[in-house]
């Protein structure tokens, strides 16, 4: 296994996040999946790889998929790789002192998640969809946010500053590899040609998801746009 400290600067320089905000989801994610035999913190390429399985390069990318983009698209040109991000499905904000070590309080967020979240992310790199060497997995967690209220975070976070992400539990997973796949969040009732209106409707998903999904489905050549209505774009897969 690798030295800790060595592992926070591999992946603070790989990924470009900064490591407090990951090293307990992003680690505990990684043992997860892991099976016997298999070698973490692997050099391929000029890069460090999370994971490697036999002939297949395994990657666990909590957020921000720009930081990971460049990398990806290299890897995939001589490598198998399969990619992890988990979406959060029900999550505990855990207040700590600023000392981090003791906890102040600990509650449920009114925030729920869901599959269609992934295209949230997904937006910044669809075309590796249709890669063959490509597959992406998300992993539904449950999770602890560790915040303290130091006056240093976000204003979204009033303030609050995130110390870290702590793996709950993975409820399911689901994995995809090739465009196709995607489909399955476009309803069997939705007319032919659709729009994101449409989509809206059938879906009750808000437009700005809508707008994502046939977004990622266009870029991954999984529907096609076939013409408009007033200013909407149609759609067709």
């Amino acid at each position: 296994m690798a030295d800790p400290e060595l592992e926070d600067k591999i992946v603070a320089r790989e990924t470009g996040i900064g490591i407090r905000n990951e090293r307990s989801l992003h680690a505990a994610l990684k043992q997860w999946y892991a099976q016997p035999g298999d070698n973490f913190e692997v050099p391929v390429g000029g890069f460090v790889i999370d994971l490697v399985r036999g002939e297949q390069l395994v990657e666990i990318q909590t957020r921000n998929f720009t930081a990971i983009r460049q990398k990806l698209q290299t890897l995939v040109q001589e490598h198998r790789v399969h990619m992890l991000h988990p979406i959060t499905l029900e999550k505990w904000i855990v207040q700590v002192d600023e000392s981090g070590a003791r906890t102040l309080s600990r509650r449920k967020s009114t925030t729920k998640g869901a599959l269609t979240d992934l295209f949230e992310e997904l937006v910044r790199l669809p075309e590796l969809v249709n890669h063959a060497n490509f597959s992406i997995e998300f992993p539904l967690i449950q999770e602890e946010e560790v915040r303290c209220k130091d006056g240093k975070g976000s204003k979204r976070r009033k303030r609050e500053s995130l110390k870290d992400r702590r793996l709950v539990s993975v409820v399911s997973s689901r994995v995809y590899s090739k465009n196709t796949d995607f489909l399955e969040f476009l309803p069997p009732s939705l007319p032919q040609p659709f729009s994101n209106k449409c989509l809206a409707a059938a879906t009750g998903l808000p437009m700005h998801r809508c707008r994502q999904i046939t977004y990622c489905l266009r870029k991954m050549d999984a529907i096609v746009v076939v013409g408009k209505r007033r200013n909407e774009l149609l759609y067709e897969w």
